[in-house]
């Protein structure tokens, strides 16, 4: 009488690991390809599935697409949260975050190619998506707690606007690892080498905080 419940648990569980599984081979595919370039059968064959469980999970191409978009998002925010800024002096805490985003694109430039598609497309996909415009909204407030808190004790200058501190940040970092590869060229030096990264990473930091600084 007892046996069907081991089975309904097992069948669940496979069918999150079965879409997790998806998620995570049309993340690289579309990484790597680009939204056109990535064909759902290459998926469902690097995921060792069958392809009509691609359609069962997310109902059509685009739709996975826009999935991984708010995975890629989704992991970058709660990423964020963890860093406990609110508990380091202004400065400390701006500083953490600097590092913090531009180490998370030396660990995986991933997100900076699934953002360079969706920009060439004018963000056509992630403009569907009911929750992406919520995202962002916790990381801001940090950032503008942490102005606050720098306005109240006098370390960082009055006037900022935490969206564009944000914006600021993430360019700096964002464009290094974008870019990397012609700046190789232009500058002819390996900018993917040790020394280069950290070097740029001292910049980075250095320079938004004297930005900021009263």
């Amino acid at each position: 009488m007892t046996e069907p419940a081991p089975e309904k648990v097992v069948r669940k569980r496979d069918s999150a690991g079965t879409r997790a599984r998806i998620l995570n081979v049309a993340t690289r595919e579309f990484a790597n390809k680009g939204y056109e370039g990535a064909k759902t059968d290459d998926i469902a064959d690097r995921a060792r599935i069958n392809k009509r469980m691609i359609y069962h999970y997310f109902s059509s191409k685009e739709q996975l697409y826009l999935a991984v978009l708010e995975a890629a998002y989704d992991r970058a925010r709660s990423a964020e949260t963890k860093l406990d800024l609110d508990r380091l002096a202004p400065l400390d805490a701006l500083t953490r975050f600097v590092e913090f985003t531009f180490d998370s694109f030396v660990r995986d430039r991933t997100f900076i190619n699934l953002l360079a598609t969706e920009n060439r497309q004018r963000a056509k996909v992630l403009k569907k998506s009911a929750k992406v415009n919520t995202m962002n909204s916790p990381v801001i407030d940090a950032i503008g707690r942490i102005i606050a808190r720098g306005n109240a004790d006098g370390t960082i200058r009055e006037g900022l606007d935490a969206r564009h501190v944000w914006i600021t940040i993430t360019g700096a970092c964002y464009f290094f690892f974008s870019n990397i590869y012609t700046l190789s060229v232009i500058f002819d030096a390996d900018m993917e080498a040790p020394a280069s990264i950290a070097e740029r990473r001292a910049h980075v930091v250095e320079f938004v905080v004297r930005g900021v600084r009263a």
